[in-house]
């Protein structure tokens, strides 16, 4: 780091010598206390779940960005921290699961015999399902897919998975996030999906409603009636899960299937996860600043949707 010309500091000279203060994850309450009138935050707040957290903010005075919240327009992807970590997590839910089956994904034909490949059921095609099922079917296993929105089949199709339909009309909320599904769809959708899910092998969970608890899509009744040695990895685990009895950063088995609550996928593949999250936020600056001098219009898209705290006044609550 130093190479490159930064200098490296230590707690309370972090947040006194710097102008703009960049973290991952929220700010805590104690780097609050250090936060000064007129600095700039930057993180993923999460701050439509965390309403105290943002008067906190706007109690120092200062200005706060939330990553989170980053509008799904195609200019802004090269700054979308959820859609590159999600990338991640994706991609890791189908290793974790590999590992944690006792069989392989392959079809294969030997003198002994021949092992029938692994069935795959993922439930939401965003960024995280698409990357799992490109790692899934890479590895050669049989994929199904399915998601609220219609919209997402031809994605799913062209990586080679199976969607499976609901009768639905297919919906978004603004800005390209899933909305939550009606008690009807929810029901429609278990009727759906049960067959594959209680022939698959491994089963990833990755449907998640910014600002609310994840949807449950998988009933304990469900998971009763699944392979024996099957495999749950819930990505929303952090937010509920959408397992019922999913728990957050444990593994559990329960009526003979391996729950895995996963809440820090990209944490395991952190060389990686840290070179998207710092393009992810240099594009960002870039995109708020002019000749080195921060320069930016409230009524831009990108900085509208990601302006929480403008100067210790709350913009979005």
């Amino acid at each position: 780091y130093e190479a490159v010309g930064a200098s490296i500091k230590k707690g309370e000279a972090i947040f006194k010598e710097s102008n703009v203060l960049i973290k991952i994850n929220p700010f805590t309450e104690e780097d609050l206390k250090l936060v000064q009138k007129g600095q700039i935050l930057m993180s993923q707040l999460y701050y439509l779940s965390n309403p105290k957290l943002i008067e906190a903010i706007a109690s120092t005075g200062a200005t706060a960005f939330s990553m989170d919240a980053m509008p799904r327009i195609s200019r802004a992807q090269d700054m979308d921290v959820l859609s590159s970590q999600s990338n991640l997590a994706g991609y890791k839910a189908v290793i974790v699961g590999a590992n944690e089956m006792t069989k392989i994904f392959p079809l294969m034909m030997t003198a002994a015999g021949t092992i029938i490949p692994s069935k795959v059921l993922i439930y939401g095609i965003g960024v995280a399902g698409l990357q799992a099922i490109a790692t899934a079917k890479r590895l050669g296993a049989v994929v199904m897919a399915t998601d609220i929105r219609t919209e997402t089949k031809e994605q799913a199709e062209s990586l080679g998975a199976k969607f499976i339909s609901v009768d639905n009309t297919g919906e978004e909320s603004e800005g390209g996030y899933a909305k939550e599904a009606s008690e009807d769809y929810a029901r429609r959708q278990k009727e759906a999906v049960n067959k594959s899910l209680f022939e698959a092998d491994l089963v990833i969970t990755t449907a998640m409603v910014p600002g609310r608890k994840a949807p449950v899509l998988i009933t304990e009744e469900q998971v009763k009636q699944m392979k024996n040695g099957a495999v749950i990895i819930d990505l929303a685990a952090a937010q509920g899960g959408n397992c019922e009895i999913s728990e957050m950063d444990k593994t559990i088995v329960k009526h003979g299937v391996k729950i895995i609550g996963s809440t820090m996928a990209p944490v395991s593949v952190s060389t990686n996860a840290s070179e998207l999250y710092g393009k992810n936020m240099y594009n960002f600056l870039m995109h708020l600043t002019e000749n080195n001098q921060f320069k930016w219009e409230l009524e831009e898209e990108i900085t509208d949707g990601t302006l929480i705290v403008h100067e210790g006044k709350i913009r979005k609550n």
